[in-house]
């Protein structure tokens, strides 16, 4: 596959590589010690099984300009080991100063910390990687990753605990395991990818505003919403049964619908919004507007790819592949060029997506088109 055109940061690279390898090694003595060798096991096992699926609806989300894997991977462990033990420590100093009681930390303390802990990924992805970011999209689908990843380690605690009875809540045993997993794992495991998701809608509008006020104020807010969405989560729990039933029915299905919904509407904008960019390049003689189409719609899309494997095999299918991810870096550049949001190498990137897609253009074919002499 061709390399892309990408610039990355060292920077974020090593600071969130270190930071989450400071994290992974407490965490997991953390999660060692916490239960018996079986029943952490049987904990990681029964905290993964939400973990694919729910990892699955994002890179669906994320189909029209995916992001880099590796990135996404950071996220996951972003979330599993810094923004967990990072959330800890805080927890604990913070207690042992304040002295507030249980409830009071579990509705206050752990929305603060928790969603900073998590948020910080973003802002930092904001700060050092801000081309990779595109719009609201972007945002809610690392706010995501970062989310599964928390809420991987975070149930596998809790199941230790409700395994051993310590939770304050469960019987113990299998029994006390099979409510947890249920509760935890099955009914709730969106819980925090939606919360999360504010501050990652937030650091979307922050991309594509030109309001230098918003940009600050953008991702602040996401964060307090998100601290308002899991303070209100965590608070219905102090009102036993009956609370957890009305927030999950009459608060956490609504919202988790209602990020479902701004995530397709904002994938179906994105096709608008890619088809104009395009167009304004195709005037300007950057882009071939016959080929518009063929990048912009996703089933025409896979039957551009299917047909250059026809005639071109493995190879011929990544031409085409790599094409269509230039095209539409390429787009959705132009798009923050129009408006007057491109990042600070706008010009530099723009050059490597032109060379990639002019180097590719003659030797691939669409549905239709003349197959290329090789």
């Amino acid at each position: 596959m061709a390399k892309g055109p990408r610039r990355d940061s060292r920077a974020f690279t090593i600071i969130v590589s270190v930071l989450v390898c400071l994290g992974a090694l407490p965490m997991l003595l953390i999660i060692a010690l916490s239960s018996a060798p079986g029943i952490a096991v049987l904990a990681t096992v029964l905290a993964a099984v939400p973990v694919v699926p729910l990892v699955l609806c994002y890179l669906w989300l994320d189909r029209y300009e995916p992001e880099p894997r590796r990135l996404l991977l950071l996220g996951l462990l972003w979330g599993a080991f810094a923004a967990t033990f990072g959330a800890l420590v805080v927890q604990g100093i913070g207690g042992l100063f304040a002295g507030v009681t249980d409830e009071v930390s579990l509705a206050l303390i752990a929305p603060v910390t928790e969603e900073f802990s998590k948020g910080l990924f973003l802002i930092l992805l904001l700060w050092w990687r801000r081309a990779e970011l595109d719009g609201v999209l972007d945002g809610i689908v690392y706010a995501g990753m970062v989310g599964i990843g928390f809420a991987f380690t975070e149930n596998i605690l809790y199941l230790g605990a409700a395994y051993n009875g310590t939770d304050g809540s469960a019987p113990g045993g299998l029994a006390g395991v099979t409510g947890t997993f249920v509760v935890r794992c099955l009914f709730s495991p969106f819980a925090h990818p939606l919360f999360t998701a504010f501050t990652g809608i937030g650091v979307g509008i922050a991309v594509t505003t030109r309001n230098p006020a918003l940009r600050w104020l953008a991702p602040l807010g996401g964060y307090c919403c998100a601290v308002l969405a899991h303070a209100t989560w965590n608070g219905s729990t102090i009102f036993g049964f009956q609370g957890f039933v009305g927030a999950y029915f009459l608060i956490m299905v609504p919202a988790f619908a209602g990020l479902i919904w701004l995530g397709v509407w904002s994938r179906r904008s994105e096709r608008r919004m890619l088809t104009a960019a395009l167009g304004d390049a195709a005037q300007r003689g950057l882009f071939p507007a016959t080929d518009i189409g063929w990048v912009v719609d996703l089933r025409a899309r896979r039957a551009a790819r299917a047909y250059a494997k026809q005639i071109g095999g493995k190879a011929g299918e990544e031409q085409m592949r790599d094409y269509q991810q230039a095209a539409i870096e390429l787009g959705f550049l132009h798009h923050r060029y129009l408006r007057g949001t491109a990042p600070r190498d706008y010009a530099a990137r723009g050059q490597d997506f032109l060379a990639l897609i002019n180097s590719i253009r003659p030797a691939i074919a669409f549905p239709g088109q003349v197959v290329p002499t090789r």
